[in-house]
């Protein structure tokens, strides 16, 4: 009987996929590389449809992970701002990568996803 393969074994670069490319983390981080340090408000308006809630999650997240730096402004009122990380910076090629990828490839995924939504399919 075979032993199963552990996830991480099977692709190595899954813990990196749920740290970085869970959902808003990529904008969030695109944000701060583009446009530099941000107050929570800058950052929610920068990403339409995102709420408070979830963007001070993944902000709290992306602080944890070491991603994000958050300043705490002891003034009246108080002023809190996000920058990006000399960390999360290292993922710049990363980002550069995949537009180039989406430049040159997503229009093929677009038209692959019409033709399949457009095939005659079996029930399944």
């Amino acid at each position: 009987m075979r032993e199963p393969v552990e996830a991480v074994e099977a692709c190595p670069i899954s813990p990196v996929v749920d740290v970085v490319f869970s959902r808003w983390t990529t904008p969030i981080l695109w944000v701060l590389k583009e446009h530099g340090r941000q107050r929570f408000v800058e950052i929610q308006r920068r990403l339409s449809g995102i709420t408070p809630k979830v963007l001070t999650q993944r902000l709290r997240q992306l602080e944890r992970d070491g991603l994000v730096i958050r300043s705490y402004h002891a003034e009246i009122p108080p002023r809190v701002e996000y920058e990006i990380s000399d960390l999360g910076r290292t993922l710049g090629p990363v980002f550069s990568v995949l537009t180039e990828w989406s430049d040159a490839h997503l229009a093929n995924v677009e038209a692959a996803r019409r033709a399949y939504d457009g095939a005659d399919r079996p029930a399944r």
